[in-house]
């Protein structure tokens, strides 16, 4: 129903900044939750961050204070600026769009976008 496309993953180094963005294929104001999560090598996604359609965010405490979501619902976008980066941020990071009606739950995913943090 809402494709999503990562793009801007690649290898940086620690205290680098990387930025990553998501582009949907149409307009995301009725679309009530947009975000980002993550694959940690090993691990079982987590959240990173999310932003409602009302602005409000949510970020995982070991990111905050170093990225920044933010949404263009007319461009259909969604992005996440990464300063500081650790080698523990390593991971394979998804993006996400939520929406429910009365009767059933949406929940789309892109196909994800590599970040690795080394020397």
């Amino acid at each position: 129903q809402v494709q999503l496309v990562e793009s801007g993953g690649g290898l940086v180094q620690p205290g680098g900044s990387l930025r990553l963005s998501c582009s949907a294929s149409r307009r995301t104001f009725s679309i009530y939750s947009m975000g980002w999560f993550r694959e940690p090598p090993g691990k079982q996604r987590e959240l990173v961050a999310t932003m409602t359609n009302e602005g409000g965010t949510n970020y995982q405490t070991a990111v905050k204070g170093r990225f920044t979501i933010s949404r263009d619902n007319a461009k259909g976008t969604v992005d996440l600026q990464m300063n500081n980066l650790r080698p523990e941020d390593t991971a394979v990071y998804f993006c996400n769009a939520w929406d429910y009606s009365g009767t059933d739950t949406l929940n789309y995913w892109g196909q994800g976008t590599q970040v690795t943090v080394a020397a």
